[in-house]
């Protein structure tokens, strides 16, 4: 039982507390609304799906609704093939098991094993038809930091930054993703100045969605548009000394993927959803 009412109401001892208490299931904090597809649905469909509903990944279930993992903006933009018959069955990735039952601190540390933003949440271990769906959005909003998790921006960000510039095609920015296994890139000015974000998300509403010779529309490279053309707007930055629990809050008000860490006018790092949630885990025993 808690006794000292004077205590820092973010942290207690070395555990993530959530905003409920010190332990809170999936259940309480997931969306019961899923957006997935069977495996026999064309990639373009699932493509389609991600573009109309802004998502980063479906999960994808077999004839008897049996959840049989995910596919990914990653997946869509490795897709090369040109035949419209293509089904989303030979990109399916497989998933952790997370039911509504698993610990957030739990299922926190499965999706930055496996690498996801999103996981479905199946009904148990032995009925795995989809029950709700869980992005990393969710646990941030549940968690947060412990005593030792980093402070600042400027202790969790990657300070070996890519980036582009307005006039770079898309086509060529996608193959770099695609290459460097990155979600997002800043774009930058011509003096050098963070002034948006592309993003796979971007891309795969641009419509531009081929990497090959030739794109979906049937042009090279060089005729695609070019990054101004379907960037996002504005640039969310931050300083080095900027608290993560900032960081935190910009991110999940403004349903943005990454920041831009700027330091007198200089790019010095990038941050994402899963360096803060890494942050938060710091500490928590998983």
């Amino acid at each position: 039982m808690m006794k000292d009412t004077t205590i820092d109401p973010y942290v207690f001892e070395d555990h993530v507390l959530s905003k409920g208490g010190f332990s809170m299931q999936i259940s309480k904090v997931m969306s019961k609304e899923v957006v997935y597809v069977n495996d026999n649905v064309t990639v373009t469909h699932a493509r389609q799906l991600m573009r109309d509903h802004f998502l980063r990944g479906l999960p994808v279930i077999d004839n008897s609704e049996r959840m049989l993992g995910m596919i990914t903006d990653q997946d869509i933009l490795n897709i090369t093939s040109t035949r419209s018959d293509v089904t989303v069955s030979g990109y399916v990735h497989e998933c952790p098991m997370i039911t509504p039952e698993t610990d957030v601190l739990e299922a926190a540390k499965l999706m930055l094993d496996a690498k996801l933003e999103r996981a479905p949440v199946i009904a148990s271990v032995d009925d795995r038809r989809i029950a709700g769906i869980l992005s990393n959005a969710d646990i941030l909003r549940n968690i947060h930091p412990t005593k030792i998790s980093p402070a600042t921006a400027g202790d969790v960000m990657t300070s070996d930054v890519r980036t582009c510039s307005t006039s770079d095609s898309v086509a060529t920015i996608w193959s770099s993703m695609i290459t460097i296994d990155y979600t997002g890139l800043p774009v930058m000015s011509e003096d050098e100045e963070v002034i948006g974000m592309v993003t796979r998300q971007d891309i795969i509403r641009s419509g531009f969605t081929r990497t090959s010779i030739n794109d979906t529309h049937g042009t090279t490279p060089a005729d695609t548009p070019k990054i101004e053309k379907i960037m996002s707007t504005p640039a969310y930055t931050v300083s080095p000394d900027t608290p993560i629990t900032k960081c935190m809050d910009m991110i999940l008000q403004y349903d943005i993927g990454r920041l831009t860490v700027v330091d007198n006018g200089d790019l010095v790092g990038i941050l994402n959803r899963n360096d803060l949630l890494r942050a938060c885990m710091l500490g928590s025993g998983k």
